[in-house]
């Protein structure tokens, strides 16, 4: 049986959907946010860089409409990590979704195959 998992994602996202499906499955039990009316906290933002070992980069939605907009592909390699933290503090759409952490592991978006290794 699963520990509680918590998932940040997207109820319309068709990924986060398949993601938690999977979880589902499995038996994990889930805690859910949703990033679009609350995102993540600077904070746990941190504890993402701290627990996955991935570079801030990895958990923008590069294909996102807001990012896009913003025409972040431009601006974020000028920007220190603490302001790319902070933006993505100040908007949920701008996460790479999902986002699924126990605390000591961490996965960004939805790959079967790392969900399989990480959360089977």
């Amino acid at each position: 049986m699963g520990n509680t998992l918590k998932v940040y994602y997207y109820p319309k996202c068709g990924s986060c959907r398949s993601a938690l499906k999977f979880l589902q499955a499995k038996g994990h039990e889930l805690k859910l946010q949703d990033l679009f009316g609350q995102p993540p906290t600077e904070e746990e933002i941190r504890d993402w860089l701290r627990i996955s070992g991935l570079g801030i980069r990895a958990f923008f939605n590069t294909s996102g409409e807001v990012y896009r907009e913003m025409k972040l592909k431009d601006k974020l390699p000028e920007m220190s990590e603490d302001e790319q933290i902070r933006l993505l503090a100040s908007n949920g759409r701008l996460v790479k979704r999902p986002v699924v952490t126990d605390g000591r592991k961490l996965t960004v978006g939805w790959k079967e195959d790392v969900f399989e290794e990480t959360w089977g």
